[in-house]
């Protein structure tokens, strides 16, 4: 097992459907890493793809001259995802309660999380379901920073160092067969003097059969 069942608590028991019932219309991190964040998609996301954006909200941070076959969207709050303007379908579930994604095998090219990962109790679930979704060569992209909503975070998260966190998500996705680790995104060394988010992404990619 990655995580203990210590590791996996979280300081606020109560089920995350409390917690996100009200909308949060706000931006969790700032522009300087949503910038870095969309020039990444830029780099994996083609044309015409079929995307899956998981732990969403109201915001994306997909590149706007780049036009997607679908985005598909998952959160915990309706009122949020409608409001966002590029995702052409979405879902609410609580990931931590209902493991299997409601969708078909190999259906995207394409698997986003941005600043969510943390809150993830079953992140191993959570990993095989993604590559249960994505067709062969299919990329998974997880990006995060030091902030977070620290009474949902899981211990395995809050203790860790930043350092740690880039490794526990490496982890995540190399614990499933199918995936690999291809590309590890630390922040720029000159980000910490403009007093910016610290920008974190893994990305990993599906291997053919």
């Amino acid at each position: 097992m990655i995580l203990s069942p210590q590791q996996r608590t979280k300081l606020d028991s109560r089920s995350d459907d409390l917690f996100y019932a009200v909308p949060r219309f706000v931006t969790h991190v700032d522009d300087f890493f949503l910038a870095r964040l969309t020039d990444l998609y830029r780099q994996h996301l083609r044309p015409q793809m079929r995307v899956l954006d998981l732990m969403s909200s109201w915001v994306s941070h997909l590149p706007p001259e780049v036009f997607f076959q679908e985005v598909v969207g998952h959160g915990m709050n309706a009122a949020e995802l409608a409001r966002n303007p590029r995702l052409d379908r979405y879902f609410v579930q609580n990931l931590n309660e209902e493991l299997a994604l409601p969708l078909e095998d190999a259906a995207f090219e394409a698997v986003l999380m941005a600043v969510s990962v943390q809150y993830l109790q079953y992140p191993e679930a959570i990993f095989a379901e993604i590559a249960r979704v994505l067709k062969p060569q299919g990329v998974v992209i997880v990006s995060f920073s030091n902030r977070m909503f620290f009474e949902k975070a899981i211990q395995a998260w809050r203790e860790a160092t930043e350092g740690d966190r880039v490794q526990l998500v490496q982890t995540y996705i190399e614990s499933i067969p199918a995936l690999k680790v291809i590309e590890t995104h630390l922040p720029r060394p000159w980000s910490w003097l403009r007093l910016t988010d610290p920008f974190y992404a893994v990305v990993g990619q599906k291997q053919a059969a």
